[in-house]
């Protein structure tokens, strides 16, 4: 199998694994111009950061079309290039969903997990919820409007009014570049989604990092998820939309360092 694409940043034993949302790439961890970011953050800090490309986005080739097995089965080949003596998952909205579909189909190699802005299911059941979800991810591509269209049409409305300035624009200009064929496969592999029974069973340290204003994946519903996983912890940033740590970057970064603090050392 061909390994993803990723990017690296700092050395040490902790690996810690960056996964995207649906209309990002390893790009939205790295900051405007590559520079900054999560990424960066975890360098400077002395942690091993590991940005990836998820099959199909970026310079990843798709593996076949970007459904969960294929999205599950990148993040597992980076894992095993690495062959880092412990792995941290952080999981941004599809992202989180990527993390917690492989530790609940084989936790080996996981050590960690944290959680942001995502949930373990799809939607309420009944299907119209996702429906419309679809429905309305689809119309700036039905209309020929390609993914800069879809960009358009939805960061505005995931991003909070007390964003740091220029979030939105970085944000939108990450999805603009992500293939039409690969966002319309990833949207019909997500909205499946439903992990709700693994919850109780995830044995491994967990954060749950939410945004304030986040009307994808709102701070209460996180919450409840949170409570359902052994020993989890949750917290919710003030000023936060949907993309958190483009939003809020230092306060995502300072929850996230102190999660890696709390339980590993950081090895320079």
């Amino acid at each position: 199998m061909k390994v993803p694409a990723f990017s690296e940043g700092g050395r040490g034993d902790v690996a810690v694994l960056l996964l995207h949302g649906i209309g990002g790439g390893r790009a939205i961890w790295q900051g405007p111009a590559g520079e900054g970011g999560t990424l960066h953050a975890l360098a400077q800090a002395g942690w091993r950061g590991v940005a990836i490309d998820l099959p199909g986005y970026g310079d990843s080739a798709a593996m076949g079309a970007p459904d969960l097995d294929a999205l599950v089965a990148g993040a597992r080949a980076v894992m095993d290039e690495l062959a880092a003596p412990r792995t941290v998952l952080v999981g941004h909205s599809m992202g989180g969903m990527v993390a917690q579909e492989l530790v609940a189909r084989d936790p080996s190699g996981v050590d960690a997990l944290v959680l942001a802005c995502t949930s373990a299911a799809f939607g309420p059941p009944g299907g119209d919820w996702q429906a419309k979800f679809v429905a309305e991810r689809l119309l700036p591509l039905d209309a020929g409007q390609g993914m800069a269209g879809v960009a358009a049409a939805l960061v505005p409305g995931m991003v909070s009014p007390g964003a740091a300035p220029g979030s939105g624009d970085f944000a939108a200009s990450v999805m603009a570049r992500v293939p039409e064929a690969t966002y319309r496969s990833a949207l019909r592999a997500i909205v499946a989604f439903d992990r709700r029974e693994a919850l109780a069973r995830i044995a491994v340290p967990t954060l749950l990092i939410a945004g304030e204003h986040d009307r994808t994946a709102p701070a209460a519903v996180m919450q409840r998820m949170g409570a359902r996983i052994p020993g989890a912890a949750f917290v919710t940033l003030a000023d936060a939309g949907h993309i958190a740590n483009v939003e809020q970057p230092a306060a995502f970064d300072a929850a996230l360092l102190d999660f890696l603090q709390t339980h590993f050392e950081p090895r320079r």
